[in-house]
């Protein structure tokens, strides 16, 4: 997925917008909330860096994927979530807070754990290891894009109340026609990669983001968490940020195959981002009654 004005000036910008408009449904007491109850944020981060890895490794294994595709899939999984995780959570009816603080949380960890990962893959798969530096510079990026837009956001709701609810469907419109947008321009922009390279690693990346997706939602209904982080976990662990793992593919590791799991992952994600969005808010009662969040 090569970058482009879309990608780098105008995907970026309806990001940041869209993040305004989650931040106008967000107050301090969300986030005072999800740190009184830390067990949603543990389970987030032990799937994310504790199970996924694993989970993207076996399926190299059983798929037997040439090298440079392992290694660019064990890329994929070691990157955390972005701001389209958000917006789909916010869509679904999740915990935004806890969305965002997951993302938060994971894009600073993975300044340490993708460069484990990323090197213990390629001495694996290739046989010869490469010093990978943390992604500082898109990890800043990525921060820009979600917590100074959610800061605005937040601090309009406070002052300006009546007018941050007002807003509140329009956004969510907004959100709707921007995924819309993005979808179509992914389609466009990758088709003739997705034609070349869907066939070798297409399988692998579509099963890989079910078994993200699944474990995320199945995994904190079983211990109990209520659906509206069950929900919220399920789109930060499926939704990995594409865009990082394509950067360091074809700027710091300078191999393009290694950036193809990444490309046809982020176009699937999409569509069944989209299905369990639609699935989740259709269903009543994403918070039952009296159930206390964890």
């Amino acid at each position: 997925m090569q970058a482009s004005l879309l990608t780098n000036l105008l995907l970026p910008l309806a990001l940041g917008v869209i993040m305004l408009g989650l931040g106008l449904g967000l107050t301090i007491d969300d986030f005072k909330r999800v740190a009184r109850y830390p067990r949603a944020v543990l389970i987030g981060l032990f799937l994310q860096t504790g199970v996924l890895p694993w989970a993207a490794f076996a399926l190299a294994l059983l798929f037997k994927l040439p090298p440079e595709l392992a290694v660019g899939l064990m890329l994929l999984a070691a990157s955390p979530g972005g701001a389209t995780a958000n917006i789909y959570s916010h869509l679904a009816h999740g915990d935004v807070a806890l969305n965002i603080t997951l993302t938060a949380i994971n894009s600073l960890l993975c300044l340490l754990t993708l460069p484990i990962i990323l090197n213990l893959s390629l001495e694996y798969f290739l046989g010869a290891g490469q010093y990978v530096p943390p992604p500082v510079q898109k990890i800043v990026e990525v921060a820009s894009i979600i917590v100074i837009p959610v800061a605005l956001g937040m601090t309009i709701r406070h002052f300006a109340t009546a007018f941050a609810l007002r807003m509140e469907k329009p956004i969510r419109l907004l959100s709707v026609v921007v995924l819309v947008l993005l979808i179509g321009a992914a389609v466009a922009q990758s088709w003739t990669l997705l034609v070349a390279w869907f066939a070798a690693v297409g399988l692998a990346c579509l099963l890989f983001n079910l078994v993200s997706m699944g474990t995320g939602y199945l995994a904190p209904l079983a211990i109990r968490l209520p659906k509206k982080q069950a929900i919220a976990i399920a789109m930060e662990i499926g939704i990995h940020n594409g865009t990082l793992a394509i950067f360091i593919a074809l700027n710091v590791l300078q191999n393009a195959a290694m950036s193809v799991p990444a490309a046809i992952y982020s176009l699937l994600m999409f569509f069944t981002a989209a299905v369990f969005a639609f699935w989740a808010s259709r269903r009543k009662g994403t918070q039952e009654p009296g159930s206390a969040p964890a």
